[in-house]
C-alpha cells in the first residue's frame, strides 16, 4: 500500500463536506456553518450562499445549474446568483435527513438519507435511495441501504457505488440507460472502515474518506486497498480535480467532539498530488 502525505490548501472552517471540482473550482459544504463555497486551487475561498437546514451533498446539472442537500428541510436546492430555491423536496418521502448525491448526464438526481432520526439518538433504521427525475418526479431507486452517503457514477455511466456507512461497505449496483438500477452487489468490504464520502478516479477505482480512521484510501472492487492517506483527525469526504484532474482534495475534521458541538473551527481542506 502506498502512502501519500497531503498539504494544506486552507483551514478556519467548522465542518466540510461533499467537494467536487466544477468550473476550475473546488466548491464544498460547511455543514454547521451552514454555508456553500468554493476554493480555488490556491486556498482563496468565496461564500456562494447560505443554506439553512445544513448543507450536504453537491451537484451540478447538465446546464451546469448547482444543486445542493439542505439536509433537515429534506430539500435539494438549486443555486442560481448566489440565492437558492426549491428544486426537488422530499419531505414525504426520506425517513431521515437528506445525505450526499450523485447527479449523471440527463440531470437525474440519485440521494439518500439517514432512514432515522440520527442526532436524537434514535436506533439505526435501513432506507432508501431516491431518484429525483429531470421532470421532479420522484421514485425509489434502492432499498435497504445502511445510511447510505457518497456516491458516484463510473463505468461510463454503468454502475453506481454508493458507501454504506455503518456497514463499512461500498455497494455497487448496474445501472441502465433510464436510470435504474439493479444487481447489488458488494464492490467492497473496508474491514471496519466507516466510508463517508467519495470519489472515482479514472481506473475507476475509489477514494474513500473512512470518518472513523482518519484515512482516505483507495479501493479496487473486491477490497484491494491501494494507496492511503492518513490523518490524526476524522477523514470526511474527497474529490479528485486541479488543474491536471489529479488532485486528490481532502476534508478532514482536527477536532474533538465537543469542539465539534461548540462548532469551533476544525476543519480543513488538504490535497495530494497523485500520478497520472
Amino acid at each position: 500500500m502506498k502512502e501519500h502525505q497531503a498539504a494544506l490548501v486552507a483551514d478556519g472552517f467548522v465542518f466540510l463536506e461533499a467537494p467536487r471540482w466544477h468550473d476550475n473550482r473546488l466548491w464544498v459544504s460547511d455543514v454547521f456553518d451552514l454555508k456553500l463555497y468554493t476554493v480555488t486551487e490556491d486556498g482563496i475561498r468565496k461564500l456562494v450562499c447560505n443554506v439553512p437546514g445544513r448543507p450536504a451533498g453537491i451537484g451540478f446539472l447538465p446546464d451546469n445549474t448547482p444543486i445542493v442537500v439542505s439536509c433537515a428541510e429534506k430539500k435539494l436546492m438549486k443555486v442560481s446568483e448566489n440565492a437558492i430555491s426549491v428544486y426537488a423536496d422530499l419531505t414525504d418521502v426520506a425517513t431521515g435527513d437528506l445525505n450526499d448525491l450523485v447527479i449523471d448526464d440527463a440531470g437525474r438526481i440519485y440521494v439518500g438519507n439517514f432512514g432515522y432520526d440520527l442526532f436524537g439518538g434514535a436506533p439505526i433504521q435501513l432506507t432508501d435511495m431516491h431518484a429525483v427525475e429531470p421532470d421532479g418526479s420522484v421514485r425509489v431507486a434502492a432499498a435497504g441501504l445502511e445510511f447510505p452517503n457518497g456516491a458516484v457514477i463510473k463505468d461510463d455511466g454503468r454502475t453506481l457505488v454508493v458507501a454504506e456507512t455503518w456497514r463499512g461497505n461500498l455497494t455497487a449496483y448496474d445501472r441502465s440507460e433510464d436510470g435504474e438500477l439493479s444487481n447489488r452487489r458488494l464492490f467492497a468490504d473496508l474491514n471496519g472502515r466507516q466510508p463517508d464520502g467519495i470519489c472515482v478516479d479514472k481506473h475507476g477505482a475509489i477514494w474513500a474518506g473512512c470518518y472513523n480512521t482518519g484515512e482516505f484510501v483507495r479501493v479496487l472492487e473486491g477490497g484491494e486497498i491501494t494507496d492511503r492517506v492518513k490523518f490524526y483527525g476524522n477523514a470526511v469526504s474527497c474529490a479528485l480535480g486541479g488543474s491536471n484532474g489529479n488532485t486528490l482534495y481532502c476534508c478532514v475534521y482536527l477536532g474533538t467532539d465537543e469542539q465539534l458541538r461548540e462548532r469551533q473551527p476544525r476543519s480543513a481542506i488538504y490535497k495530494v498530488e497523485l500520478r497520472a
